[in-house]
């Protein structure tokens, strides 16, 4: 397993395995499968060094992947990121979300980032107990303002001040995956 920054020739896989979701109502408000011509533009607003898309992989093979977002874009929001993992389906329940979550909390110093945020919908138990399994708090709650397909979605906002997680010697920030339960 390996854990590395995306390139450009992992966008098909990154949105075949973000299509495969859609299905479910689960993890994305989008209702329709996106092209992957819609998601160039997206790709290159992210950069290795402040705000990465990340994707793990298995015997060579992308199997999911972690994006880091703006959470806003004026300046005061800068060291605040929303963080979003999709895996694919044949690979979930198998620990890639959890860590791909505990490498982003890992890099998120040396981006500049003290702040992450998820944006989960309420129905999501899968993705609420891994963000919750990193201490991640919730600190929103929009009651039913996603339609999906004629069900209204709650969405939670859970976050994480990394300053909360550092190490005892302070000097790193971790998070041991191996004290973690599988979810």
């Amino acid at each position: 397993m390996k854990i590395r920054n995306a390139e450009a020739k992992d966008l098909t896989v990154i949105v075949e395995i973000y299509n495969a979701s859609i299905p479910s109502r689960i993890a994305t408000g989008d209702l329709e499968p996106i092209s992957m011509e819609s998601r160039i533009s997206w790709y290159q607003e992210h950069s290795p060094d402040s705000r990465p898309i990340l994707v793990i992989e298995l015997d060579d093979e992308v199997v999911g992947w972690l994006s880091f977002q703006s959470f806003d874009d004026r300046l005061a929001y800068q060291a605040t990121v929303e963080v979003s993992i999709y895996v694919a389906p044949e690979y979930k329940g198998q620990g890639m979300g959890k860590k791909l979550l505990s490498e982003a909390i890992h890099r998120s110093p040396q981006l500049g980032i003290k702040t992450l945020l998820g944006f989960i919908f309420s129905h999501n138990i899968p993705s609420l107990n891994l963000f919750n399994k990193f201490n991640f708090q919730r600190w929103g709650y929009l009651p039913k303002v996603a339609d999906l397909n004629g069900i209204k979605g709650d969405l939670v906002i859970v976050g994480l001040h990394l300053e909360e997680v550092k190490n005892k010697n302070k000097s790193e920030y971790r998070v041991d995956i191996s004290k973690l339960t599988s979810s």
